[in-house]
């Protein structure tokens, strides 16, 4: 077990740019502010999208602390009660870059949408993901979240069958709904929405926050 006063990374990532990598990462930071989680929230994007987002968010929300520097390449070393910190990483995220924030990270999540250029872009990512000594040692550990699918579609039994050669979970699928945006549009996510308004995502969510809590 990793010490208690260890910060706990969760490094959401995939090359594809479009992949859902942001609505997956203020989502979960989220959930976790709402659990009375202290969360810290790192935008490796020079678009710095979950930062804007962050910016919009209502001082009245649960808080989520927001991480500022400018060398993308060191990551920040802080320490916490049970803190974590969700790093929401660059499209084409490889070389020294994908090192260093997988040897933070205690758990990869990697969204992928059902399409044959997704699944393209990312065959190559998770090939040399797999190769990085922190997943070959069991240190860190991946997770694949299909976004903008329904799970009873064609689509997403071929992103199942695509993942087979890597012997990853496909933890949850994330439907296509325009809650996430409109929520985004606030600076909130499915967790600071009413529960009439959220419950069927939330469910969707359920193994993801099961896992990540692992």
């Amino acid at each position: 077990m990793k010490n208690a006063d260890n910060m706990r990374a969760i490094l959401v990532a995939n090359p594809k740019g479009g992949c859902g990598k942001t609505t997956l990462a203020v989502n979960l930071a989220s959930y976790l502010a709402n659990q009375n989680e202290r969360v810290y929230l790192w935008d490796l994007d020079r678009q710095r999208s979950a930062l804007e987002w962050l910016n919009l968010r209502p001082a009245s929300f649960p808080a989520i602390r927001r991480l500022d520097q400018q060398d993308d390449t060191h990551l920040p070393k802080l320490k916490g009660d049970g803190a974590w910190m969700i790093l929401d990483s660059a499209a084409g995220l490889h070389g020294k870059n994908l090192a260093h924030a997988v040897r933070l990270a205690h758990k990869i999540l990697v969204p992928v949408q059902p399409s044959a250029f997704d699944m393209a872009a990312t065959q190559d990512f998770l090939d040399g993901l797999m190769e990085e000594k922190a997943v070959r040692k069991h240190r860190t550990f991946i997770g694949v979240v299909g976004m903008r699918v329904d799970p009873r579609t064609r689509a997403a039994t071929t992103l199942e069958q695509f993942l087979q050669q890597y012997d990853l979970p496909v933890l949850t699928y994330l439907r296509d709904t325009m809650v996430y945006v409109n929520a985004a549009f606030a600076g909130e996510g499915i967790f600071d929405l009413p529960h009439y308004v959220s419950d069927r995502d939330r469910e969707q969510w359920g193994p993801v926050i099961e896992w990540v809590r692992e």
